[in-house]
């Protein structure tokens, strides 16, 4: 089987989020919440032999590809086909309590290249850009169908796309005439309505609109913050979280929760009288962001703008 996509900071992610030393070393149990095709989970199951891992992903297709490839690590190696909010609001009473949590909140690169589901403007296929087929609108079903304005603030919100009232007029006067129904059309559209000048920048004029649509029809900014705070009910006291991000929007939802739950007060701001005992619930493992090394950007550059950021719990809430 070929595998497209290769896993970012996986060196960093490893050395983190180790059992090594750790008491839960020799039983840790861990829950990969963006399974992917497998990359991170493979060598986690090949650098520690007692770990034993569940992997999530909404994507059927994509987990297909690693139940193959994670095949020969058997009853080690698990799988939960759904989004990871759903799965740990819901967390199954079957399962140990996890003492490893990694979220890798980037797009795999298998979507971009094989899934010809439109997440990439470089191809002429359906816009559809779900990662779950079965639910939700497609990015089709967004375009035909938002109001101007509306179109406008979600490409500028989610991507910070400067040009983004020029590239939404331009998208409502062009399906006037017809439904948009590829990425190749849009992204046609998108490179006649910018100026002439910002169509021969570092990257492709379409690139901020089709990320806008992504997290839009993915539901991705919103799920963090559900996902986040019921994964940290779940996780063992001791255990570690790991998060990757990729943008400014996923990073700063991150940072801000890690931040809160590492203060010494963990009552809310509107709480009068401190009751949780003035103990913070996590310990922030690294201060600052950690982020790929030149030479990782160099051999795989999707990693450019990854982010780690990981945390160790201190107890339970009250």
């Amino acid at each position: 089987m070929e595998i497209v996509h290769t896993p970012v900071l996986l060196n960093e992610v490893l050395t983190y989020l180790s059992p090594v030393g750790e008491p839960y070393e020799h039983s840790a149990f861990m829950v990969d919440s963006t399974l992917g095709e497998g990359g991170h989970s493979e060598a986690f199951l090949k650098q520690f032999n007692d770990l034993h891992i569940i992997g999530l992903d909404a994507d059927k297709i994509i987990q297909a590809r690693a139940k193959e490839r994670l095949g020969g690590f058997g009853t080690r190696m698990n799988f939960y086909s759904g989004w990871f909010n759903d799965f740990y609001a819901d967390y199954p009473d079957t399962l140990p309590r996890p003492d490893i949590i990694l979220f890798d909140l980037g797009i795999s690169v298998f979507h971009y290249e094989k899934s010809h589901r439109g997440f990439s403007f470089r191809y002429d296929e359906k816009l559809d850009m779900r990662l779950n087929e079965d639910e939700g609108k497609s990015a089709a079903d967004l375009v035909n169908s938002m109001r101007e304005d509306e179109l406008a603030d979600l490409i500028f919100n989610y991507s910070e796309e400067r040009y983004s009232r020029r590239i939404a007029r331009s998208i409502v006067e062009a399906r006037s005439s017809a439904p948009i129904v590829s990425s190749k059309e849009l992204a046609d559209i998108i490179y006649r309505a910018v100026p002439k000048e910002y169509r021969y920048g570092a990257i492709h004029p379409a690139t901020k609109t089709f990320q806008a649509l992504r997290i839009a029809v993915n539901s991705e900014l919103t799920r963090i913050p559900d996902a986040l705070n019921n994964a940290f009910n779940c996780l063992n006291v001791g255990g570690k979280m790991g998060v990757i991000t990729f943008h400014s929007g996923e990073d700063r939802i991150v940072k801000n929760i890690f931040r809160t739950w590492a203060q010494k007060c963990s009552c809310p701001p509107t709480q009068a009288i401190c009751t949780c005992g003035g103990k913070p619930l996590v310990e922030l493992l690294n201060r600052k962001p950690i982020g790929p090394t030149e030479e990782e950007v160099k051999r795989n550059s999707p990693s450019r703008s990854a982010k780690l950021r990981v945390i160790r719990k201190l107890r339970e809430r009250n």
